[in-house]
């Protein structure tokens, strides 16, 4: 591939992802970088967003079924993903259950990726999910009486 020129809007959406650990999607972080180049387009972010992912400078998070979310991380580790919100988070393991891609054999495939998935409730959400099962309780005890 040739080399990429590195554009001031690519420049500052990098700057911008990597300042923050929310794996934003590309409206979020049209908001963020749109505070710092005022007159930059939503279709701009979204170009240079898969660009950056295509040149290894960001990772494009794509789970089954949610919006695509970016990465300014681009070293090997995985992501976990509330199942109620949509909120991802960084996960880092010591490697020891994660098997190389060198040693996965199937039979017609060269496989170039391993990606594994995990689902969860963020801390946030459980936190209102207990709340909103205690007051629910509550109420119940008190029709009870």
């Amino acid at each position: 591939m040739s080399k990429t020129r590195m554009t001031n809007q690519r420049r500052i959406i990098l700057e911008e992802l990597r300042k923050v650990d929310t794996h934003p999607t590309v409206d979020e972080l049209y908001a963020i970088v749109k505070a710092r180049m005022p007159h930059i387009s939503l279709g701009t972010v979204y170009r240079n967003l898969d660009l950056l992912a295509e040149i290894g400078e960001v990772l494009k998070i794509d789970s089954a079924g949610n919006m695509r979310r970016f990465d300014g991380r681009v070293e090997p580790h995985r992501h976990v993903r509330c199942h109620v919100c949509g909120r991802v988070a960084d996960v880092f393991t010591d490697g020891k259950d994660e098997p190389g891609i060198g040693s996965l054999r199937v039979p017609g495939f060269k496989i170039t990726t391993v990606r594994v998935e995990y689902d969860g409730i963020c801390e946030e959400c459980e936190r209102k999910s207990a709340a909103a099962a205690d007051a629910m309780q509550e109420a119940n005890q008190r029709r009870a009486c």
